[in-house]
């Protein structure tokens, strides 16, 4: 091994574990200057790190580098933190990359398409990108900044770049460890590069990258909130985020226009280009920042709030105030200054104070933007305090599985697509609670090429650089309680009992989940939605003809009376249980506020209510049909 470093025209093949078998041989200096000859300065920089150690953190590095990426970063980047002079190596690094770039744009050092840094220099730079976004370095935004700028274009008009791969290593890294600088920073790289292909790369990866700070709650409150106001000719572009939602309006004056001008249009296309830009990126943080919140609930202590303060999306959330110690108030908005903060959770409040904050919200018609006020709450059941490490209370449902995928991504849950091939059949999905601390898996099988079935949920606490399986009655009431919330909306979601088509599946198993979980049951999701169905009907003109009851919404027609179930949305005739399918209804009440709708089938039970109690006034005949049966 040692020879091989020695040798002039081959590369050593595992030259860090070469490092550790150098100080047991004496001959730190013959393998440097063998590793001299193949490598760039920047790589030889950090082997001259590694070589201050002992011979045991040595092989602890070589060790960690010949796993899989994703199966140690998060430990080897911990320990390299320990490691002496490896921080100030990272950020020297960092220094020489971004000198070398610049010196290429000036011309004082010869450039040549993706040659800027050989291939164990993009790794080195890799891992110490890695460690400072992960330490969150107070000098790392501006110093990245410049970096991928230069690496983004070269200094001549061509398409080619310094290094592609050197950019998209450092996106990589900021999607593992991700800070709204670093995301500013790929951004502008984005914006001036000329070479398509990176381009389009970027944006696939932008897709991941900024979810990903949803999760990285001491840094993610730090986006900006994205309003603007700008003038652009004559006319005035404003991006708000009052609603929830960046917009992006125009402006004549004080009166608001219902499209982009056409002399705007006509005289500043690329500024409108660049504007409708900022617009969607705005959105995004938003989507980002609501994610960000909403994973607070599990961190202990709260998450840094207060860098909110000023941001509207603080007025429509619940918030709690420690006004003397252990007592916290409930305010409307982030209205009390100087006291601790946290978000107000159902799970903290007691049966009374829940349906005062219902209230609340469904007075002021206030759209939240994720459901806080009419949130579920899932304890732990005496059946899981005795089970032990896992939890069957979602075992076994029938789901489709492209939907699941699709829900998984929303929620930010990382799992292998299953297939049928060689251990393909079987997986386990997890998302990451409480700052790192936790995590929340959920076993699924696949049950043919479209379904998938459910098995057991489990939770894993931090330990290390792995995860260790808890007893459920270990887990922190938040976290099995958010835990539980995700796999319960998947199952609300995407099972199959939501089908309205599902009476005409084949006999055998997927009917018969169908129909015991179109009408069974209802889950902690669908009670929540009983009781604001229960709050909504009284409002409407059809409140004389329906009666909420424990697992329907019962709707008396003129020809029948209808059963809408209150979890699956499915119908059911009365007297004899007929089951009517509806594949959609009218829109409910158009002056009706819905408090939250995350999945749609409040509006749609809503809907499919108030075309049943006007069913002699029905002409579809695929529905007058089953009425007359």
């Amino acid at each position: 091994m040692i020879a091989l470093c020695l040798d002039d025209d081959r590369p050593p093949h595992e030259p860090f574990a070469a490092l550790a078998a150098a100080g047991l041989a004496g001959m730190d200096a013959e393998v440097r200057a063998g590793l001299a000859r193949h490598w760039g300065p920047i790589a030889v920089a950090e082997a001259d790190v590694l070589l201050t150690w002992d011979v045991t953190g040595r092989a602890a590095f070589a060790e960690a580098l010949r796993e899989p990426p994703e199966t140690h970063r998060a430990g080897a980047l911990e320990w390299l933190e320990g490691r002496p002079g490896y921080i100030e190596f990272s950020r020297a690094a960092l220094e020489l990359a971004a000198a070398r770039v610049a010196a290429i744009h000036a011309g004082e050092f010869p450039f040549q398409a993706d040659k800027a840094f050989d291939e164990r220099e993009k790794a080195t730079l890799g891992r110490a990108a890695r460690l400072a976004l992960r330490r969150d370095e107070p000098w790392l935004p501006e110093l990245l900044d410049a970096l991928v700028r230069g690496l983004a274009a070269g200094p001549t008009p061509g398409k080619t770049l310094p290094s592609q791969g050197l950019l998209f290593e450092i996106a990589r890294a900021t999607e593992e460890h991700p800070t709204p600088e670093a995301i500013s920073a790929l951004r502008a790289a984005r914006r001036i590069t000329r070479h398509a292909g990176a381009a389009k790369q970027l944006d696939r990866m932008f897709k991941r990258i900024e979810p990903a700070l949803g999760n990285r709650l001491e840094v993610a409150f730090r986006l900006p909130d994205g309003r603007l106001r700008q003038a652009v000719g004559e006319h005035t572009a404003v991006i708000s985020t009052t609603d929830g939602a960046a917009e992006l309006t125009w402006w004549h004056g004080d009166k608001k226009l219902k499209s982009v001008p056409a002399a705007v249009r006509r005289e500043h296309p690329e500024e409108v280009k660049r504007l409708r830009e900022l617009a969607e990126q705005a959105r995004q943080r938003q989507a980002t920042l609501i994610r960000a919140l909403e994973a607070g609930y599990t961190a202990e202590p709260a998450p840094p709030y207060r860098q909110l303060a000023g941001n509207p999306v603080t007025d429509r959330l619940i918030w709690e105030f420690e006004v003397s110690p252990g007592v916290w108030r409930a305010e409307l908005g982030m209205n009390v200054p100087d006291a601790p903060v946290r978000l107000w959770h159902p799970a903290r409040a007691s049966t009374a104070q829940v349906r005062e904050w219902r209230q609340v919200v469904q007075d002021k018609e206030l759209r939240q933007p994720f459901k806080q006020a009419f949130r579920e709450i899932y304890p732990i059941t005496p059946a899981e305090e005795a089970s032990g490490a896992h939890s069957g209370r979602f075992a076994d449902h029938l789901l489709d599985y492209r939907r699941l995928r699709a829900l998984f991504k929303q929620r930010a849950w990382h799992s292998d697509f299953l297939g049928s091939w060689d251990g393909g059949h079987d997986g386990d999905a997890y998302r990451v609670l409480a700052a790192g601390r936790w995590r929340v898996m959920l076993d699924h099988h696949l049950w043919d090429e479209h379904h998938a079935l459910t098995g057991q949920v489990a939770f894993q606490r931090a330990a290390g650089a792995g995860w260790r399986t808890a007893p459920l009655t270990e887990v922190p009431a938040l976290v099995f309680s958010e835990g539980m919330r995700d796999v319960d909306l998947f199952v609300a979601v995407a099972s199959i009992a939501t089908d309205p088509r599902g009476a005409d599946r084949e006999p055998g198993r997927l009917r018969d989940y169908w129909w015991s979980g179109s009408f069974g049951t209802l889950p902690p999701s669908a009670e929540v939605r009983r009781d604001t169905l229960a709050r909504l009907i009284g409002r409407t003109v059809i409140a004389d003809r329906c009666t909420v009851t424990d697992r329907f919404l019962v709707v008396r027609g003129d020809l029948r009376t209808y059963k809408i179930h209150l979890g699956s949305a499915n119908v059911l005739m009365e007297p004899n249980d007929a089951y009517l399918c509806i594949v959609s209804g009218r829109d409910a009440h158009a002056g009706l506020f819905l408090p939250f709708e995350p999945d749609g089938l409040l509006a749609l039970i809503l809907s499919k209510a108030f075309l049943l109690a006007d069913d002699t006034a029905i002409t579809d005949p695929s529905i007058t049909r089953q009425l007359q049966a």
